[in-house]
């Protein structure tokens, strides 16, 4: 399916945030406190971009990860909307509004928050990633 017909399936939350960089309310989204293990790809293209292994609970009312997953494609952007001086992300191949990263994250793992809007993500769980053809994911949860 390409990208165009992708875009009409999603919801008004889904295409605000994703095609014009909006942002859902915080603490009023399907994934802040979503905790089971799995894969979270980009809603437009399916790209891998973060696992459950990395999620952990800033706070902030937004789903947050301490890093992507090796290889995703995320694109970082300067970004002075609304008079702040952030760094957003960005898939790379659909090109969707993810979020932004902030330095504020746990030292122990390197410092970073990816604060992400949920309505830019879709959950695989890790017991569906087989079918859903990211099987190669599945060595992120091995022990």
């Amino acid at each position: 399916m390409n990208k165009e017909n992708r875009l009409k399936e999603l919801t008004p939350m889904q295409y605000q945030v994703t095609q014009e960089k909006g942002t859902e309310p915080p603490f009023q989204n399907e994934f802040d406190q979503h905790f089971e293990e799995g894969l979270y790809v980009d809603i437009v293209s399916g790209e891998p971009l973060f696992s459950s292994k990395d999620k952990y609970n800033s706070g902030c009312g937004w789903p947050a990860f301490t890093k992507p997953v090796e290889g995703a494609g995320i694109t970082e952007h300067f970004d002075t909307s609304f008079g702040m001086r952030r760094t957003e992300v960005r898939s790379k191949d659909a090109d969707s509004h993810l979020g932004h990263v902030f330095p504020d994250g746990p030292r122990e793992t390197g410092g970073l928050r990816y604060c992400i809007n949920s309505a830019s993500l879709r959950f695989i769980p890790k017991d569906r990633l087989e079918q859903e053809g990211y099987a190669d994911y599945l060595k992120l949860f091995e022990s």
